[in-house]
């Protein structure tokens, strides 16, 4: 199929706008979709800029859709450290009739990155457009690993419409489900009812209060290594450091953290797409916002030149060291480590009944802190938690 027909090239002014003086900045160094005649050939690229300007389904964000160009503006004249990185900028998606429409061009466009191996940093528009990107795993039929930065969880009421602030509750319902793990980072708890909040533990999913993770970024570094989609809303971040947001909070998480999670996202070999939504330019305060999420974008470019094929698989065991923990009242517990990258694996691929359905989740991102824990004799929530999922 050629997508071409689904995307808009990047206007000539955006380009234009931002000061590209250096043969080194992003912008005189990726390659960029700028002409509707001149589309690029996508082999060998691995990273994908992607912009959806779409607002309908925002809740009390209008203006959200101006968000990805206001991002470039910020981004281009980033200097590029990767050369041997292959970045293409192929655009916005094209607005249908529709929103629907829209979710269906997005859709095209991001199966068709799937089948060539490029990650998509999707830049919003409303963070309802998660949902197009889960349903291309229908495609697939692999079950996937969400992770939010979010300070809520976008459940919605009963029986909502899709839309910017109910998007998960579509895709926990969508039939046939694909949706393996759910994982937020940074909920702020008096923004969600306690009733959803004992829906999430009882689904089984992973919820990480914002207070748990502010300043210590590496705590949600496991958790970002088990995701195959990452969806950040702006607004997970605090008002002094991201303005732009219709609905700002005083509290939330630093620019800095941002850029250190995104980093890990960048580092982690599974993931298939990172998309960052809700910023309004409306809100936004001499391009702070977009500046930062500018910066977010390049972290998450610099983790992804960093990689490493690091995810344990029947043909690396050899790369890893393997320890068993026996605890006195639970069968041994099995922890992987890599032996160059250091990073841990609980190994549950022994546990699952149905190992075919199961096989990309048999071994669960965890830290030290928990192989510590299980020498201490302690079961680790992770371990249990997962057991339960595969069992």
């Amino acid at each position: 199929m050629d997508i071409s027909a689904f995307l808009n090239p990047v206007k000539e002014e955006v380009v234009e706008n931002c000061r590209l003086i250096h043969k080194k900045q992003l912008g005189n160094t990726i390659t960029i979709f700028k002409n509707e005649e001149e589309f690029p050939n996508l082999e060998g690229f691995q990273v994908a800029i992607l912009g959806v300007e779409e607002e309908r389904y925002a809740v009390d964000n209008e203006g959200c859709k101006d968000g990805p160009d206001a991002i470039r503006h910020a981004l281009y004249p980033l200097f590029n450290h990767w050369p041997e990185l292959k970045i293409v900028d192929l655009g916005n998606v094209k607005l249908g009739l529709r929103t629907e429409d829209t979710y269906y061009a997005l859709s095209e466009v991001f199966l068709m990155l799937l089948k060539y191996h490029i990650v998509p940093i999707i830049l919003g528009g409303s963070q309802d457009l998660t949902y197009p990107i889960y349903q291309v795993y229908e495609n697939t039929g692999k079950l996937v690993n969400i992770t939010a930065i979010d300070p809520r969880f976008d459940i919605g009421g009963e029986g909502e419409g899709i839309n910017s602030e109910s998007y998960l509750s579509h895709i926990i319902l969508h039939q046939p489900n694909y949706l393996f793990n759910y994982t937020n980072i940074g909920y702020q708890t008096y923004y969600i009812d306690n009733e959803n909040i004992n829906l999430m533990k009882q689904l089984l999913f992973d919820i990480y209060r914002l207070g748990t993770i502010k300043n210590r970024a590496e705590l949600s570094e496991p958790l970002l290594r088990n995701a195959d989609i990452i969806t950040i809303d702006a607004a997970a971040f605090c008002a002094a450091d991201m303005p732009g947001v219709k609905r700002s909070s005083p509290n939330g998480f630093s620019s800095e953290d941002g850029c250190k999670m995104t980093r890990y996202a960048g580092l982690n070999p599974k993931l298939t797409s990172i998309g960052f939504f809700n910023y309004n330019p409306k809100f936004d305060v001499n391009y702070q916002s977009a500046n930062n999420l500018a910066e977010m974008v390049w972290y998450f470019l610099e983790g992804f030149s960093l990689r490493q094929n690091d995810f344990p698989t029947a043909d690396n065991r050899d790369e890893f060291t393997r320890y068993t923990v026996r605890l006195e009242d639970y069968d041994d517990i099995i922890f992987l480590c890599h032996k160059t990258t250091g990073k841990w694996w609980l190994d549950l691929s022994f546990r699952s009944k149905n190992k075919e359905k199961y096989e990309r989740h048999h071994f669960i991102p965890c830290s030290k802190s928990d192989y510590d824990m299980a020498m201490r004799n302690e079961l680790p929530d992770r371990w249990w938690q997962f057991y339960q999922k595969l069992m």
